[in-house]
């Protein structure tokens, strides 16, 4: 009998599920098809973007459970353990639970295999997906938010005929995949986008607007647009926001989630909320309840360690807005890795001359960014290299006022297992 680390491993075994990714959904489909269209026995608010679709799914969900709906949550990846990619009101499911759903998509992917109705089994992020979307069927979910995992087109959730779908703010990222220049990327994630589906879109650049209006227009997909809506008593604090929905609805909003930048998220989630039928109050209660680890966490108070997984230039962005907002008058030390597709100077920038030192290193993954490297190309006059994540947590935790850890979620998990030890 398959245990969880078993799965695990077969998992891991198929391949980095960037790097083995399959563009292209007729292998989920005869996947599905053939574990009876898990998929379709439940609502789905689908979330495309480059950031902020993960925190926009987590208040979409907690705002279907505050209206006291049965919710699934799918999310990617995964800070820890696979098992929190797949959620069920707030809850991840347990190592049974994904044991379970491993060994039926397995089994139906060996059947058609052995039928040659696939080419290969299904990669590690379709058999996730595949998994996600069973166990929502099998424990009786009514309503669940699935996050994009690569550009939304041709990514192995946009199997789903959804009641909403929404994108948050589109920006450079994964270029090799989605192609270069940001009207090529939107083009990807308008992908999601169905013929008379409500679409909620984000505030974006003026590239991606047109390409974004095109689609909908195309398939007939009806657009409202957060930039249309006008809210007031905007306050942003350290820990989270507050402020006032005047139009085209009237609520007062509070983001538990720290960064100015998740206002705009937060009000796309409310928008696709609302398009779903989800009264106000839920709304308020959801987007207030919403949690979302390893993005902005205050790991620790003492000495103060902020973890965050922003991996691509907009994310880093957000940061050093965040941090020169709030910790201005702090000594910074920073922990930094990143993976070698993306680039040094984007990701390094935007924070490196906010620290008084910097360290970098490489979390335990095939892609990691060697750290020589990165400190032969990042600008900062006391770089230090640490051969390991918990040398590099060591060593930051020798002289500390504020640490922030980024540049991957690889390397916050790491430091999250790291620090459970170090403190």
């Amino acid at each position: 009998m398959t245990t969880y680390p078993d799965s695990v491993r077969f998992l891991y075994a198929l391949g980095n599920e960037i790097k083995t990714a399959k563009f292209g959904l007729e292998r989920m489909e005869r996947l599905l098809e053939a574990l009876g269209h898990p998929e379709r026995r439940y609502a789905i608010i689908h979330v495309a973007g480059t950031n902020g679709k993960g925190s926009a799914c987590a208040m979409i969900a907690a705002g279907l459970q505050a209206w006291g709906k049965r919710t699934g949550l799918y999310t990617s990846p995964h800070i820890e353990e696979p098992v929190e990619r797949i959620a069920i009101d707030g809850v991840p499911v347990t190592a049974s639970a994904f044991t379970w759903a491993f060994d039926r998509v397995h089994e139906a992917a060996e059947r058609l295999l052995a039928d040659e109705a696939l080419d290969a089994h299904p990669t590690y992020f379709e058999t996730v997906t595949a998994m996600g979307f069973l166990l929502f069927a099998e424990r009786g979910v009514e309503a669940a938010a699935v996050e994009v995992g690569l550009g939304g087109r041709l990514d192995a959730t946009n199997v789903v005929q959804p009641a909403v779908t929404a994108i948050t703010r589109i920006d450079y990222d994964h270029e090799a995949f989605l192609g270069k220049g940001l009207a090529r990327i939107a083009g990807e994630k308008a992908g999601i986008l169905k013929p008379g589906v409500p679409a909620v879109f984000a505030p974006q650049r003026a590239e991606v607007t047109p390409v974004l209006e095109e689609r909908a227009a195309a398939v007939g997909a009806p657009v409202e647009r957060i930039s249309d809506w006008r809210i007031a008593d905007c306050e942003v604090g350290r820990d989270g926001s507050r402020w006032r929905v005047e139009s085209p609805v009237a609520m007062d909003l509070e983001c538990s989630l720290a960064g100015g930048h998740q206002v705009e998220n937060a009000l796309t989630a409310a928008a696709a909320l609302r398009r779903f039928g989800v009264p106000i109050e839920a709304v308020a209660a959801g987007i207030g309840s919403a949690r979302w680890p390893g993005r902005l966490e205050r790991f620790a108070r003492d000495p103060e360690i902020l973890l965050d997984g922003a991996h691509n230039p907009s994310g880093a962005r957000a940061l050093a807005a965040h941090l020169e907002r709030f910790y201005g008058n702090r000594r910074l030390t920073v922990v930094f890795a990143m993976m070698r597709d993306k680039s040094v100077e984007e990701m390094t920038g935007a924070i490196f001359p906010l620290a008084e030192r910097v360290i970098v290193t490489a979390p335990r993954h095939e892609r990691a960014l060697d750290p020589a490297s990165i400190a032969a190309a990042a600008e900062h006059p006391a770089v230090a290299i640490a051969g390991t994540v918990r040398e590099a947590l060591q060593e930051a935790l020798r002289a500390p006022d504020l640490i922030v850890v980024y540049g991957s979620l690889f390397l916050v998990a790491e430091a999250r297992k790291e620090l459970g030890a170090l403190l």
